[in-house]
């Protein structure tokens, strides 16, 4: 039962050396999620009460279903800015239609997450290569700290690639209002100063206080400085998504993207900060469950897609957060928030919501990250690169379809070109090692040693074939091939017909072939197609040296015709 509701663990019974954890985290990351759900509501495109409604019941549902006792869910960055690009061919930004469609996109990410979990598909976060993340993130938070300039200066710019953005500002520069951007540039300054030296103070609430104070009593609203006016008070009441067969078709693309990018962000966050903690397993299918049912009961609440957020989960584990009570705390304080303090928001400036976005997203461009992959990997630096460029230029599903291309291109490169060694042996001993790595190796003319340092099969079977007949042809005095086959657990049948052809190939030219290393399950497919007792494979060894040293007795002895022995040791399999 535990494994289905992971509550159970830290819930009965409670262990209250957590409860001041609990408590302090879920006030801090609930203080934090106030003006940041708005401000993450008003980037996907939304009024900003929406974020505060994808603060409540998702948090609820994900505390009592998920596996991380640590993860924040809520109103993400990423996910605001795929919504936006997203819903927003399909509506105006802000409209009655847009927020129908936002609400139905939770709908289908949850049913799509949930699914993925039930048919246990968690395993799919492994095909997206971390270059291709960290370039794909680092593209999104560029993009989204440009879709707020206009908030942050004052100015109205049309919606647009990141270059079309820049274009508008220029354009526009002498537009700007100034009160609207010394708002938005004192609060990063804030923000900025808060993080760095006083990482205790509740930051993005902080400034939200002092820029809604100087709006009232400055009277910057009459200076043309956007504020959010009126906020609907009262809980998120039960209502069903509009359900359209032609809506549910157009939002399947980016329900698609930000399912899968979303739950790769959570599962990712979830298992950094379990890596610190040891008492409890993250586990990926039950996640995608929990998000899944998390947004789906959302959606009947009027929430947009949700996920799990670095920044915020970052906080929590550093505020103490033990169990998942601290989210249902955080939820708490939302919920009194929208009882109670909405009034308050009406003179809350938008620069304020824009500088608090920046600079959360800031941290997403990953520097050190291309900095590391331009010294140590220049392939995966061109990865990491052409996924951002190509999500800046393109845009955010564009990237994400590059980025996705890229991992099973790279993916399929390398299986097709495993790593083969031609293996020398250590002087005075009985071990072999690749002759390129190492020096001073004995080899010999008459003998090619290779080992084979993947599993074969129809991607890479001829990448074999092709190494062994180009070694062949370098060693031009060559009589024994031996094949270091430890590494091998698996032929399928391109394998099996390779090795028939190679085997032929070199009986044609008086070159003898002997495995070694084979284990049972290899020997056994080898046996169902007659290559174990095959005349053309004249020997198996357990070992390289033992194949080596049967060569050179054979040599010594001047044993020549011994085709169709073998050197198999019955009732061993390996």
């Amino acid at each position: 039962m535990k494994k289905y509701l992971p509550f159970l663990e830290w819930m009965s019974p409670y262990n209250k050396k957590n409860l001041s954890g609990d408590i302090s985290a879920g006030l801090t990351v609930g203080v934090m999620l106030i003006p940041q759900g708005m401000a993450y509501a008003m980037l996907a495109g939304l009024p900003p009460i929406y974020g505060l409604y994808a603060s409540t019941i998702p948090l609820f549902i994900y505390a009592l279903l998920g596996t991380s006792r640590q993860l924040a869910v809520g109103p993400v960055a990423m996910v605001a800015l795929l919504i936006s690009s997203g819903v927003g061919v399909l509506a105006p930004l802000g409209s009655a239609e847009f927020v129908s469609l936002a609400i139905l996109l939770a709908l289908m990410v949850g049913i799509i997450q949930f699914a993925m979990g039930a048919l246990r598909l968690g395993f799919l976060v492994n095909f997206l290569s971390h270059p291709v993340i960290s370039g794909f993130t680092s593209a999104a938070a560029i993009i989204i700290a440009f879709s707020q300039l206009k908030h942050l200066l004052g100015i109205n710019i049309p919606r647009g690639k990141v270059h079309e953005t820049f274009i508008g500002v220029v354009e526009n520069i002498d537009s700007v209002n100034k009160p609207t951007l010394f708002l938005g540039l004192g609060a990063i300054v804030v923000l900025v100063a808060i993080r760095k030296w006083y990482r205790r103070l509740p930051g993005p609430i902080l400034v939200v206080i002092l820029g809604t104070l100087a709006v009232y009593f400055l009277g910057l609203q009459e200076q043309g400085v956007q504020i959010i006016k009126e906020v609907p008070s009262g809980l998120p009441s039960f209502s069903i998504p509009l359900i359209n067969g032609d809506n549910l078709l157009r939002l399947l693309p980016v329900a698609l993207t930000i399912s899968f990018i979303g739950f790769l962000e959570s599962f990712a966050v979830g298992k950094v900060i379990q890596a610190k903690h040891k008492n409890y397993q993250i586990s990926a299918n039950q996640e995608l469950l929990a998000l899944g049912v998390a947004n789906i009961v959302g959606a009947f609440f009027k929430a947009f897609p949700v996920m799990g957020g670095f920044g915020r989960s970052a906080v929590n584990d550093q505020a103490g957060a033990k169990t998942g009570l601290a989210a249902m705390i955080s939820a708490t304080l939302i919920i009194l928030a929208l009882l109670f303090l909405t009034p308050y928001f009406y003179y809350l400036p938008n620069a304020i919501l824009a500088a608090i976005i920046m600079v959360a997203v800031y941290g997403l461009i990953d520097f050190k990250e291309a900095k590391h992959l331009w010294k140590h990997d220049k392939r995966d630096f061109l990865v990491f690169m052409t996924t951002a460029f190509g999500t800046l230029i393109l845009g955010v599903e564009e990237g994400i379809l590059i980025g996705v291309l890229l991992s099973l291109g790279l993916l399929v490169f390398k299986v097709s070109y495993p790593h083969i060694a031609e293996l020398g042996r250590v002087p005075g001993s009985t071990e072999f090692r690749n002759i390129e790595r190492f020096s001073k190796l004995e080899t010999y003319p008459d003998i090619l040693i290779v080992r084979f340092d993947a599993q074969l099969f129809f991607a890479n079977a001829n990448s074999l074939r092709n190494y062994v007949q180009q070694k062949l042809a370098q060693k031009t005095g060559a009589q024994h091939l031996i094949l270091d086959c430890s590494t091998i657990a698996h032929l399928d049948s391109s394998a099996v017909h390779m090795l028939h052809d190679l085997v032929q190939d070199l009986q044609n030219k008086d070159i003898q072939i002997y495995l070694v290393g084979v284990i049972g399950p290899v020997r056994d497919i080898l046996r169902l197609n007659g290559l174990l007792h095959d005349e053309l494979i004249e020997r198996f060894h357990l070992s390289t040296n033992d194949a080596v040293e049967f060569i050179r007795f054979q040599k010594e002895n001047n044993f020549v015709a011994y085709v169709g022995q073998t050197n198999d040791v019955e009732g061993i399999d390996q």
